[in-house]
C-alpha cells in the first residue's frame, strides 16, 4: 500500500480475528466531548492566537457553526480554522468593524500538501520553510491540546456505548477512527477503561478517517461486513469511500442513537439486514440535523 504514514503501519498490519469490522469515531460519538472541547478549548484559543478579540462574538458563532452545528461537524482542525476565517471575512458585521481576519495562505498550503494534518507534519513543514504563519499555527494548535488536557476529563461514554462495545467485541474487530490527536484519544479511552475493546486507536497522525478505514479493513473482510459509526458527515464520507456501511450517532440525540444501535442496528448488521432502506432512513434523519447554511445567512 503506497504512501502510508509510518504511524499508520499498525493499521495496515492488522489481521482479522472476527468476520466483521467496525470503525468508531470518538469525540461526539463515544464521548460527549464536542461541546466542551470546542467551546472551552478551541474557540478561546482561536480568538487569542489569531487576534479576533474585536469580533469575538462572531468568531464564536462561526466556529460553533463549523465544528458543531453544520455538515462540517467533526472535520480536522486545520480546514475548520480556515472555514472560520472565510465565514468571518464575508460577514458584514465583521467588515464594519474593520477587523483583520487572517487569509491563512500558508495554512492552506499545508492543508493541500497531502501530508497528514497533524502537529508533527506541521513541524516538518516549519523546518523546511521557517514560515511565521505556520509557527503561529503550531503555537495555536499546541495551546488547544494543552487546554484539552487541562479541562477535558471525567466525561464518560454515552449510555449504551459500553454495552455496545461488549456486544461488538464478540463479533467484530474494532478500531477507533478519529481526527483527534492520538495521545488525547488514548488518554480518554484508557481513562474510562474501554480501550481494551478495540484493536487500535487511530488519530490524525495516521491520516484521514477514510485512510484509517482503508488501511485497517480493505481486502480483509467480506462485502457488507464493514461498518462505520460516527456523528459527523465526514464519518459518512469516510464510510462511503471504503464501501462501508454507516450508522449515525445523531447530534443532540446521542443517547437514543446508541440505544437504537445496541438493540437494533448492530443485530441487523450481523444478519445482513442493514444495507438498503434501513440505512437510508438512518442517514436521512442524520443529514436533516446538520445544515450547510449558517443561521445568520438564512
Amino acid at each position: 500500500m503506497a504512501s502510508v504514514p509510518e504511524a499508520a503501519k499498525p493499521l495496515v498490519e492488522l489481521q482479522p480475528t472476527r468476520d466483521f469490522f467496525v470503525g468508531i469515531d470518538s469525540d461526539g460519538c463515544v464521548f460527549d466531548t464536542m461541546e466542551i472541547k470546542h467551546k472551552e478549548c478551541f474557540i478561546p484559543n482561536i480568538i487569542r492566537y489569531w487576534r479576533l478579540q474585536p469580533v469575538s462574538k462572531y468568531a464564536r458563532e462561526a466556529a460553533e457553526f463549523v465544528n458543531l452545528y453544520s455538515k462540517w461537524r467533526g472535520i480536522n482542525r486545520w480546514p475548520a480554522l480556515v472555514m472560520v476565517f472565510d465565514l468571518l471575512r464575508e460577514r458584514p458585521e465583521v467588515q464594519r468593524r474593520h477587523a483583520v481576519i487572517p487569509e491563512a495562505p500558508q495554512i492552506r498550503k499545508f492543508i493541500a500538501s497531502g501530508r497528514p494534518l497533524s502537529n508533527d507534519s506541521l513541524k516538518e513543514m516549519i523546518a523546511e520553510t521557517q514560515d511565521p504563519e505556520l509557527i503561529q499555527a503550531l503555537e495555536w494548535s499546541e495551546a488547544v491540546n494543552r487546554t484539552i488536557a487541562e479541562i477535558v476529563f471525567g466525561v464518560p461514554p454515552f449510555p449504551y456505548v459500553r454495552e455496545s462495545l461488549e456486544m461488538m467485541a464478540q463479533h467484530a474487530d474494532m478500531v477507533v477512527v478519529s481526527q483527534t490527536p492520538t495521545e488525547a484519544l488514548v488518554r480518554e479511552w484508557q481513562e474510562h477503561g474501554i480501550d481494551g475493546y478495540v484493536r487500535a486507536i487511530a488519530g490524525q497522525e495516521m491520516g484521514t478517517k477514510a485512510d484509517h478505514l482503508r488501511y485497517a479493513s480493505a481486502g480483509k473482510y467480506a462485502a457488507g461486513h464493514v461498518l462505520m459509526i460516527g456523528d459527523a458527515p465526514g464519518d459518512l464520507k469516510a464510510a462511503r469511500a471504503n464501501n462501508a456501511l454507516f450508522f449515525p450517532i445523531n447530534p443532540g440525540r446521542e443517547d437514543e442513537s446508541w440505544e437504537r444501535f445496541y438493540k437494533e442496528g448492530f443485530p441487523r448488521f450481523l444478519r445482513g439486514e442493514f444495507a438498503g432502506a434501513y440505512e437510508a432512513e438512518l442517514i436521512r434523519e442524520f443529514e436533516a440535523l446538520l445544515p450547510e447554511t449558517p443561521p445568520w445567512k438564512r
